[in-house]
């Protein structure tokens, strides 16, 4: 509806990637039957009966191997319609770094039904061609089954304060700016310009917050998408590098060596990528 977003209850409808790919929307799966295996951000998940999966825009997914008897329920929403719900909840960046670590949860026979519930009426009023208010009314329950979701995650979350620091709220900020911009940018001065802060200041809220350096996080990002491109393209590493804004291919060699121990060349022939 209106590219906001769109169900499905075949797993043929669902563009199943074997390579790398970089979402444009969030996914969220609930297995009824049967098993998928998966990498989001190149890391090894599965999910399996009566477990519930989240993906959020910007994630990597790749799909392994999915058992001929999965059964499930797809949602898919917008970069934005997600980017409008996200300031609507609160104490949001323990939930994201939760998703992060865990996409897939088991979850019980009551939110099972719960999801089940949204998605039978979300079809019901997705397809009333008739009703002046279908837009208002299926964006409002989408909204809600959001709100449900973020519940069943918060229930196996370790138990933190709801309320935000101002740290914690710059810290969304920069990743949010990370997340538009770490192709072009991977100075940490950028961010820190951006957000009228000293870099001094910015790695120091950032590695209070996450743990790590503002300099880390953009390094991370910038990896992650080097090494989804030299899995899931034939691009060679030369467009590559100027895809990520390197001076040369050189340079980004010894960039992406210094942080993977591997050449470019090498990692993409390394188990698992393509030739």
């Amino acid at each position: 509806m209106d590219d906001d977003f769109a169900l499905f209850d075949d797993v043929k409808d669902f563009p199943l990637y074997s390579y790398p790919e970089r979402l444009e929307a969030a996914v969220m799966v609930l297995c009824l039957r049967g098993e998928w295996q998966l990498e989001i951000n190149l890391k090894k998940q599965q999910l399996s009966s009566a477990s519930l999966m989240l993906i959020m825009p910007e994630q990597i997914l790749q799909s392994i191997e999915i058992s001929s008897d999965f059964s499930g329920i797809f949602i898919l929403m917008s970069k934005n319609f997600i980017d409008n719900i996200f300031p609507k909840l609160k104490g949001l960046l323990p939930f994201i770094f939760y998703l992060k670590d865990r996409p897939c949860i088991s979850i019980d026979e009551e939110d099972q039904k719960c999801i089940m519930d949204y998605y039978t009426f979300l079809l019901k009023k997705a397809m009333q061609n008739d009703n002046h208010c279908r837009k208002e009314i299926a964006h409002g329950l989408v909204l809600a089954l959001f709100y449900d979701v973020y519940n069943i995650y918060r229930k196996q979350m370790p138990q933190t304060v709801a309320h935000e620091s101002r740290k914690e709220e710059l810290f969304e900020q920069f990743i949010h700016l990370l997340n538009t911009t770490f192709r072009k940018e991977r100075n940490v001065i950028y961010y820190a310009n951006k957000l009228f802060l000293t870099p001094k200041y910015l790695s120091r809220v950032v590695k209070e917050v996450s743990g790590k350096t503002a300099g880390e996080w953009i390094d991370d990002f910038v990896i992650l998408e080097a090494k989804a491109l030299l899995k899931s393209t034939g691009k060679s590493i030369q467009e590559i590098a100027e895809e990520l804004h390197f001076a040369n291919q050189s340079f980004f060699g010894k960039y992406f060596k210094h942080h993977t121990e591997l050449s470019p060349k090498e990692y993409r022939k390394s188990d698992g990528c393509i030739k």
